[in-house]
């Protein structure tokens, strides 16, 4: 039996598009902005790739966002969202990272002292994620309780990503 195609993503779905989206976002952003005071040619092009590469990836996804679950459109930002959300944003995304990799480090550790070393920075970084979290949630840069919102600042992320000249 064939699988019918549907009209709107999964709820889990969309929610993974939209961790891909931000992430990608950010990072074509600092690599635009990096590109310029790489000294060596052959990493340059290798920078090069990956900008092309990233602005790919955002540019496939971004054509599933009408089909996400709880995407409403657009919403027009102020102009505040520019940098301060971007910084913000980057360090949302590195905060992530660092609980992520620091559970995995942890199921992979063998030695008692290490694991406790690992153990206390788990829970610095979790603090450290609230932190910023909180801070982009009071200021509107992240509107995790509106889907719809959420979504479309992904889509001007992205767009101001693939717009960004280096």
């Amino acid at each position: 039996m064939e699988q019918q195609e549907r009209k709107t993503l999964a709820w889990h779905e969309t929610l993974e598009l939209h961790e891909l989206v931000a992430f990608q976002a950010v990072g074509l952003m600092k690599l635009k902005m990096s590109y310029k005071k790489v000294p060596d040619a052959e990493l340059k092009e290798i920078y090069n790739k990956c900008i092309h590469e990233l602005e790919h990836n955002l540019t496939e996804l971004l054509k599933f966002y009408p089909s996400a679950a709880g995407y409403e459109g657009r919403d027009d930002n102020d102009d505040y969202r520019e940098d301060v959300g971007f910084y913000a944003g980057d360090l949302l995304v590195l905060s992530k990272a660092l609980v992520r990799n620091l559970s995995i480090a942890i199921t992979e550790t063998a030695t008692p002292a290490l694991r406790n070393v690992l153990t206390k920075q788990i829970s610095a970084a979790i603090k450290g994620h609230e932190r910023i979290f909180n801070y982009m949630h009071k200021h509107g840069l992240y509107p995790a309780y509106d889907l719809g919102r959420l979504l479309g600042h992904d889509i001007e992320n992205a767009q101001k990503a693939l717009k960004m000249k280096y």
